[in-house]
């Protein structure tokens, strides 16, 4: 796989502000989208950490993703999720957080966490899980990432109302709603990039010219001059 440094710094990038989002969302006890959000709720109720939680979840969608999307893709997601898991765990032992409000939290984890994910897909590469299925079914079905993202953070939410009270659910909605507009500003379907319909102009310039051959601009000049000449 080879990956040049700047494609490196984009992973470090993203993984740096998931890892910041998730450590908002650890302080006001809400949760977060996808496999993230899954492996909270279980670390709240399990005494495991987040990161090892995550990093084990992560693994049966591997497969998926060396089949359907590439090894290149399935190595840098791997690594993202490594990387995402050591930094998470870090962030909670070196950065105390006091009272937070859960609504400040929910807004800003999610902005940091959409345009987190937002690089990490233009990068080739994503977190994991549910990410690994968002982004087969956009590139397979059409279906943007964002779409398919917010479907299951509503079954998650379902799933944390058994848990966490009310109040700790809005707030997570929000967080998941927050996420998801970010994502689905910033991040371009790969399916449609594919499949734009062409203007007429733009056909025109994409028109391969032999060597020698007059551009249209040129070409139109050179049949007014007879006109101009015997004018």
């Amino acid at each position: 796989m080879k990956v040049s440094w700047r494609s490196w710094l984009t992973l470090l990038e993203g993984c740096l502000l998931v890892a910041l989002g998730v450590r908002l969302l650890q302080s006001a006890d809400l949760l977060v989208s996808g496999t993230a959000g899954l492996s909270l709720l279980i670390s709240d109720l399990l005494p495991v950490s987040f990161g090892i939680t995550f990093f084990v979840i992560n693994l049966p969608f591997y497969g998926l993703a060396f089949k359907q999307l590439g090894r290149d893709f399935t190595l840098r997601t791997l690594s993202s999720v490594t990387l995402l898991s050591v930094l998470s765990d870090t962030l909670t032992a070196t950065l105390p957080l006091g009272d937070t409000h859960p609504v400040v939290c929910a807004i800003a984890a999610g902005l940091l966490i959409g345009l987190g994910l937002a690089l990490l897909f233009r990068a080739n590469a994503s977190l994991g899980g549910l990410n690994i299925l968002a982004l087969y079914l956009e590139r397979r079905v059409g279906w943007h990432a964002g779409r398919t993202t917010l479907c299951c953070d509503l079954l998650l939410l379902l799933l944390a109302v058994i848990v966490y009270p009310w109040t700790q659910v809005a707030g997570s909605a929000l967080a998941f709603l927050t996420l998801s507009a970010v994502l689905g500003r910033y991040h371009r379907k790969t399916s449609s990039q594919r499949h734009q319909p062409v203007d007429d102009d733009d056909k025109t310039a994409r028109i391969p010219r032999h060597k020698g051959a007059l551009s249209p601009h040129r070409a139109s000049i050179a049949r007014l001059r007879p006109l101009n000449e015997e004018g």
